[in-house]
């Protein structure tokens, strides 16, 4: 029986995101988003959580991450949980859970000029082509 694997995220840039360039000319780039959570505890007292999501995007879609996105911008993501391990320069193995976006939606203001301002824009991965081949290798730059 086959599962289903879909994230969807709403949350804000932690940091503009690191895009790089990796054998084979692919661009990758990672992406640092929180959620928050906010609730009342039992004394009536607001208490606020925020988790922290890796998000790894590929291809086209990563260059225009790399030049709409920007550190406090909101973003929309859609994708699919995937972890990867590596060993270490001491030769432990280190395990990474990842988010692979798909689908990026950029909600709010930007780095664009402010005339460019007001629209949301949304691109997926299926507007660029298939996302390439991956080996689980030291290939990707951080």
């Amino acid at each position: 029986m086959s599962g289903v694997n879909k994230v969807i995220v709403i949350g804000r840039m932690g940091a503009d995101p690191e895009v790089k360039t990796v054998t084979g000319g692919n661009t990758v780039a990672r992406l640092s988003v929180a959620t928050s959570e906010n609730w009342k505890d039992r004394e009536g007292q607001k208490q606020e959580r925020t988790e922290w999501h890796r998000v790894v995007v590929w291809g086209k879609l990563a260059e225009l991450c790399g030049k709409y996105l920007s550190k406090g911008r909101q973003v929309y993501l859609e994708g699919r949980l995937q972890t990867r391990s590596w060993e270490d320069q001491q030769g432990q193995k280190k395990y990474t859970t990842e988010i692979v976006a798909n689908t990026v939606q950029f909600l709010g203001g930007g780095k664009e000029s402010s005339q460019d301002r007001g629209n949301d824009q949304e691109f997926g991965a299926q507007d660029f082509g298939p996302e390439p081949a991956f080996d689980n290798s030291d290939e990707i730059p951080f």
